[in-house]
């Protein structure tokens, strides 16, 4: 305890010689918090506890105490600033209000857009960019680095190439990446906690340049990882694998979960139901709907020209979700883990061809 010996109380207009400190800024190590009794103290409370919570907020912490968590992994929380976008750099329309005006203007529609040669060769430009990304990002998965630090990677990475991180603002989604660790099935945000040895983390990459938005997602090892874990990353990738080899003219957008749900059930996994593969193009989000799960109601049927992204989300255990209080995070609803795979591709007359 600092000595109190020549301070003044704090309280406006007081003046006095301070006999005692504030014992909880003295527990969270803040100077200067001199009063002269405790009726003095008790007068300033309604504004020096504010000091208590801005050292709280400003160290790492949960910001969701009294939430009940389906796992252990918590939030760590602050959040980094918003990351700075060059002015030069073409933004979609949600960029600065957070919202996607013109999604929302045919989110009624079930109409597929089929692009032309000028509109798929933007595609193509930016699933090349984005693949880069997320390697970039993925390449500095390790025990120790936080979510948050990814962040800045993928940030940085995307910008130099003159792309505009599509999650950054969409919705008022805080962050240029989403980071799902363990059980957060999709959404997470990028925070303070370190990565340890034996998670698995999945890094979701969606880049806009020329007009144009390429999404695709892969999780990764962070160091030892437990066999089911591993073969849980397995299924996942294969799910998509075998997904992707079903795609040509003719078939129909509801056919993909029979496929994606019967590999992962024969292992022993569920398939997440309330995300679904989409539609991707000028739009980050549009028709159609693609779920990952056996009868669905999907409307629509492959034809040349469709974008669209698949990206199955397998569970150790339940198939359903619970948000965390951040309303993005989506975690499953028994804590056990869950992994992705996301690619976005273009039917052919041939068939498929993977852009990202």
């Amino acid at each position: 305890m600092a000595s109190t010996e020549g301070k003044v109380c704090q309280t406006v207009g007081c003046g006095k010689p301070a006999k005692l400190q504030c014992p909880t800024c003295l527990k969270l190590k803040i100077e200067g918090s001199f009063f002269c009794s405790q009726d003095c103290f008790k007068k300033n409370w309604g504004t020096h506890k504010a000091v208590h919570k801005a050292k709280i907020e400003s160290e790492p912490h949960d910001p969701f105490p009294n939430y009940k968590y389906t796992g252990p992994l918590r939030a760590v929380y602050p959040l980094s600033p918003t990351r700075h976008v060059p002015a030069e750099i073409a933004r979609p329309d949600y960029a600065e209000t957070g919202i996607p005006v013109s999604e929302q203007n045919v989110r009624a529609s079930s109409t597929i857009k089929c692009l032309n040669e000028k509109e798929i060769e933007g595609m193509r430009k930016v699933c090349k960019v984005a693949r880069e990304v997320l390697d970039i990002g993925a390449a500095a998965v390790r025990p120790g680095i936080t979510t948050d630090e990814i962040d800045r990677i993928v940030h940085e990475a995307t910008i130099e190439r003159g792309a505009y991180p599509s999650p950054l603002n969409y919705y008022n989604f805080p962050k240029s990446v989403c980071t799902s660790v363990n059980e957060i099935i999709c959404h997470g945000i990028p925070d303070q906690r370190p990565l340890q040895e034996g998670d698995i983390v999945n890094i979701d990459v969606t880049c806009y340049l020329g007009g144009f938005h390429g999404d695709l997602n892969a999780t990764y090892l962070v160091g030892k990882v437990d066999e089911k874990g591993q073969k849980l990353v397995i299924n996942a990738r294969e799910c998509l694998e075998k997904a992707i080899a079903a795609v040509k003219p003719g078939m129909k957008y509801r056919e993909f979960g029979k496929i994606i749900e019967a590999h992962a059930t024969a292992n022993g996994f569920s398939v997440v139901r309330t995300f679904c593969g989409h539609g991707i193009n000028q739009l980050f989000h549009c028709a159609p709907n693609v779920p990952h799960y056996a009868n669905n109601k999907a409307i629509g049927v492959c034809k040349p020209g469709h974008v669209f992204t698949i990206e199955p989300m397998i569970c150790e255990g339940t198939w359903r979700d619970e948000l965390w209080p951040d309303q993005w995070s989506a975690a499953t609803a028994d804590g056990k883990r869950s992994a992705q795979f996301e690619h976005t591709l273009l039917v052919t007359e041939e068939g498929v061809e993977i852009l990202t």
